[in-house]
């Protein structure tokens, strides 16, 4: 089942973050009757608080590969559109903008994986067309984000991992049991290598390498194909192995 579009990093804010109105009817209903149990009303997030966020999201991802983790609010703010006192109403400080940015691109990256091997024919060509929307995520410039006390253990984190590993390993499950995809490689070695070719050299503006990166990857993503025309050093790698050597 296609998952939905919005991502959770946009619908997990707490209601506070996502300036909802009050709800005047709970109080009527306790004048009325003190001993009334209404049922509790969760508030739905407004239209125009959900677009904020998600423009915060998507200009923050660009403005942090650009710039690094410290990149300025005000030009996080700027790019999106909104105020800067809107931007600390979402995400009060740098660790928790840095967070849900990255929850924000993996949710993306697995609906990514999900629509690629669902809405193509062809297992090879579901990923190919998995690895250029995930480098176009940019998934692999936002790797050095992830160091010095950024919570990897966050049970968000934990879920979001989880989900995009099984969409990823079920692609490249379909292109090996197709046929398609060599047998000696393993999610793993997709990832790194995306995350390596996708990754912006420094001193270079990432967004005039991304006819490259493209490049690269199909030249990768061709190496790929069964039958293998040469023998790998080591073993295949896995999603565990790397979240092990990177952590």
């Amino acid at each position: 089942m296609k998952r939905p579009t919005t991502p959770a990093a946009v619908l997990s804010a707490p209601a506070a973050a996502l300036d909802l109105p009050a709800d005047p009817s709970a109080d009527q209903v306790d004048r009325a009757d003190p001993s009334a149990t209404a049922p509790a009303r969760v508030p739905r997030p407004r239209a125009d608080a959900v677009r904020n966020r998600e423009r915060i999201l998507v200009a923050a991802r660009e403005v942090l590969v650009e710039q690094g983790a410290v990149a300025p609010f005000d030009e996080i703010a700027r790019r999106a559109g909104v105020g800067n006192a809107t931007l600390y109403r979402h995400f009060p400080d740098r660790a928790a903008l840095v967070h849900h940015v990255v929850l924000f691109v993996m949710d993306r990256v697995t609906v990514q994986a999900e629509d690629s091997l669902v809405e193509e024919a062809d297992a090879f060509a579901a990923l190919c067309r998995f690895t250029h929307a995930a480098a176009d995520e940019r998934i692999g410039a936002l790797c050095p984000m992830l160091a010095g006390d950024f919570d990897h253990e966050h049970p968000e984190l934990i879920a979001a991992r989880e989900a995009l590993a099984e969409a990823v390993e079920k692609l490249v499950a379909a292109g090996q049991g197709a046929g398609l995809v060599r047998t000696d490689i393993g999610v793993g070695d997709l990832m790194i290598a995306l995350s390596q070719l996708s990754r912006p050299l420094p001193g270079i503006t990432c967004m005039d390498v991304d006819g490259f990166v493209h490049r690269h990857l199909q030249l990768f993503l061709d190496g790929l194909r069964a039958p293998a025309r040469s023998e790998l050093p080591g073993e295949a790698a896995t999603l565990e192995d790397l979240r092990q050597k990177t952590m």
